[in-house]
């Protein structure tokens, strides 16, 4: 019983339950938008950049370029080159797309699955945890071995899935 006289373990329970659900379809939201991203074949960028290449394939030099961003020729060359050596900011390929009529899409996208990825992780550091205990197993002559030590793994990581995901890291 707490101070007050209520027994709040009830109430708490199911906030955790509600919780990981919570986190649950926030992760399947997060795989179902990039899905699509990570099934496109997009082409690689341009050797010399996507602003110079569509710049050029419209036929438009650097000076009037220049002009309708209200820079000078030698700036947007500085720029579309910032672009081809990755090193340009967010901000300024907006603007430079802005300019050539072009909407900047920007997204991370996910090798494999978020899903998986953390599956792969907890799997992993499910690993690292046995390790130790294996290792010191082995030396008494008791090592788990096969697929009793991958049902092991398993277990472990599915209770690090369903603990903090911040601990994975």
């Amino acid at each position: 019983m707490n101070p007050i006289g209520y027994d709040l373990h009830h109430i708490t329970e199911p906030l955790s339950i509600m919780n990981k659900r919570f986190r649950e379809l926030q992760l399947r939201q997060m795989d179902t938008l990039l899905a699509n991203w990570r099934a496109s074949a997009l082409p690689a960028r341009p050797q010399s950049g996507w602003v110079h290449a569509i710049r050029d394939a419209l036929g438009m030099s650097a000076a009037a370029f220049a002009r309708r961003l209200g820079m000078s020729p030698a700036g947007v060359r500085k720029l579309e080159k910032a672009e081809a050596d990755d090193a340009i900011t967010l901000a300024s390929l907006r603007k430079l797309a802005q300019a050539l009529d072009c909407e900047l899409q920007y997204a991370l996208v996910p090798r494999t699955s978020l899903e998986q990825r953390l599956q792969d992780r907890a799997t992993e550091v499910a690993r690292e945890r046995i390790r130790p205990v294996s290792h010191s197993m082995s030396l008494e002559d008791q090592l788990v071995k096969g697929s009793l030590s991958d049902v092991q793994i398993e277990l472990l990581a599915k209770e690090i899935l369903d603990g903090s995901r911040r601990e994975l890291w």
